[in-house]
């Protein structure tokens, strides 16, 4: 491959990338805290599965003075779980939940966001602590470890699962995984009690300017080899 070429293509895609990675410093907040962005960004919403013997449903609130507002309903089942009580009430994709297990929510820019957990008559709870009773943490953002954890029932690796508040950057690296207590049995903050992943959407310009790039790279090269067989 011509080196000039190879060097180009190499500045080319390096650009892409710093600009992608720029993205993460634009997010003000994706975690028990709140979720808020300094820019429109989307996030694609991956269905993991239930634990728990409510019918419950998740979805993006906006908050205006402490008070959230359901904006989008993400995933709702139809029933509390697959099989009653077996597996601890587990529910699935295709059982519990139906469709196809994603959602795409675009957060809109300077608006403060919650996600909530709606479980009937045990109420509502949701990822930023503030708006729960008490101001107790009742949902968990984490990376591919608090999904191990969340797969092994012991007391110690839920409590240790609290510790995860901030999922922001394996936000827009991989993705991550957010799962709630409900509130049911007297709040026993297990964090398995509705599962989902969450993973930022690259801009669509990344992505042309990327294409452009690497075309019009193509191009030149195409014109340079004509030129060299016409001489």
């Amino acid at each position: 491959m011509n080196t000039k070429f190879l060097s180009a293509l190499t500045a080319t895609a390096a650009a892409t990338a710093l600009f992608g990675a720029a993205a993460p410093s634009q997010a003000a907040s994706f975690g028990t805290t709140g979720i808020s962005f300094a820019q429109n960004t989307q996030i694609l919403f991956t269905f993991g599965e239930t634990h728990g013997s409510f019918k419950s449903s998740l979805g993006v609130y906006e908050v205006n003075n402490s008070i959230p507002s359901l904006v989008q309903a993400l995933f709702s089942e139809t029933k509390a779980s697959d099989n009653g009580s077996a597996n601890e009430y587990r529910g699935t994709l295709g059982n519990t939940v139906l469709g196809s297990g994603q959602v795409a929510f675009t957060f809109l820019a300077n608006r403060i966001y919650t996600l909530g957990l709606n479980s009937g008559w045990a109420g509502s709870v949701f990822s930023t602590s503030t708006l729960n009773g008490g101001g107790t943490q009742q949902a968990v953002f984490g990376g591919g470890a608090l999904g191990n954890a969340l797969n092994l029932d012991t007391t110690a690796n839920f409590q240790a699962a609290g510790q995860y508040t901030n999922g922001l950057g394996s936000l827009f690296n991989g993705g991550t995984v957010i799962s709630f207590d409900d509130g049911g049995n007297r709040r026993d903050r297990d964090f398995q009690d509705f599962t989902v992943t969450a993973q930022a959407v690259p801009e669509p310009m990344t992505m042309t300017g990327l294409a452009l790039g690497l075309g019009g790279l193509v191009a030149a090269r195409r014109r340079r080899g004509s030129s060299n067989t016409a001489s």
